[in-house]
């Protein structure tokens, strides 16, 4: 460990509603995460929406607040839906995208949701792990739905988590 290593704070983080301050900070963690990402433009379009929510992690202990991740998601008729969930790569493997899943979680049930869904890349190992371990499980699967910027086509896994 270097001498400089004693200075340096690891980064504390709270889950906070996600509000349109945070907009430019979700669209370039979205953009580092999603070959095609969208822009603070579109994530503003989705958070305005009376039926969409979200999340972000807000860094607590830093003189410049900035955050680790977010999520959107949605409630209609009974059921939730992830719409997006990003976790900038500096805190990949902290908890940050398991506390913003549950905390979306919590909200869809208060709004009276009885079942959550979402899509997940069938190559983005990690995301999926994460959402097993929440309890959702694979329903569904839509073929060559995503496209990778070497254009190479990969399905997403429909999963859904009951929340009763």
């Amino acid at each position: 460990m270097a001498f400089t290593d004693y200075f340096v704070r690891k980064p504390e983080f709270d889950v906070f509603a996600f509000e349109a301050e945070h907009l430019s900070q979700a669209a370039a963690i979205h953009k580092q995460r999603f070959t095609h990402s969208w822009s603070d433009g579109e994530l503003h379009r989705l958070l305005v929406q009376d039926t969409v929510f979200g999340f972000v992690a807000g860094q607590t202990n830093a003189s410049k607040p900035g955050i680790g991740g977010f999520v959107l998601a949605r409630v209609a008729a009974g059921e939730a839906e992830i719409l997006t969930i990003g976790v900038d790569p500096r805190y990949g493997r902290s908890g940050l995208g398991w506390r913003l899943m549950r905390a979306a979680l919590r909200e869809a049930r208060d709004r009276s949701a009885e079942s959550m869904f979402l899509e997940v890349d069938e190559t983005n190992l990690a995301a999926i792990g994460l959402y097993r371990k929440l309890g959702f499980a694979k329903v569904g699967e839509r073929r060559a739905y995503y496209q990778n910027a070497d254009g190479v086509r990969t399905a997403a896994l429909v999963m859904r988590l009951d929340l009763l």
